[in-house]
């Protein structure tokens, strides 16, 4: 923040929505010019992004449905932080349900808000190398359409570049994976 620069005032603050993984609230400011108005905002307790490379250099993606789009996104295995929960531990998990494998050496490559103008979700993203194939992966959570998929670098990159449906968090995360990849 400037020196200098107050921030905006909270007013009032409206939760009209409390869901199972985000809350959706609507705050009325008061802004340092005086003026006033009202945002709406999405509260997301966070989330951890894992990016899987095999020994022999690829990387692990999974094919998911999402709703929203009412399509299949490429992403790298991700999930939602539970109360308390260290975002390694969430991403830990995430990895062997999403595809079945377990990483033995992980790298934090930074975090990130998602979508700041309408929700405070952030995005903690790992490295994941070392990877064992689980005999006896996890199953399935009932509510996932999931397909693993496998890329080289040059390959996401590509898909990326030509505008194939891949998520902002697999893109960030994937561009600040790029020294440890090429």
């Amino acid at each position: 923040m400037p020196l200098g620069r107050e921030l905006p005032q909270l007013l009032k603050q409206r939760l009209f929505h409390k869901g199972r993984k985000f809350d959706f609230e609507v705050n009325r400011l008061r802004l340092p010019n005086k003026s006033e108005g009202e945002w709406e905002c999405i509260r997301h307790p966070g989330g951890a992004l894992a990016l899987p490379v095999t020994a022999d250099g690829r990387l692990i993606l999974v094919r998911q449905y999402r709703f929203a789009i009412q399509g299949r996104l490429l992403e790298f295995p991700a999930g939602t932080l539970e109360p308390n929960e260290d975002p390694l531990e969430t991403v830990q998990r995430e990895i062997e349900e999403e595809t079945g494998y377990r990483a033995h050496k992980w790298d934090k490559l930074g975090e990130f808000f998602l979508a700041p103008g309408y929700s405070d979700e952030i995005i903690h993203a790992f490295l994941a190398r070392d990877l064992e194939k689980l005999e006896t992966p996890p199953p399935p959570e009932e509510d996932e359409d999931i397909e693993i998929v496998f890329f080289t670098p040059e390959e996401l990159e590509k898909a990326i570049l030509e505008g194939q449906p891949v998520d902002a968090k697999s893109i960030a995360s994937f561009f600040l994976a790029r020294s440890f990849l090429f």
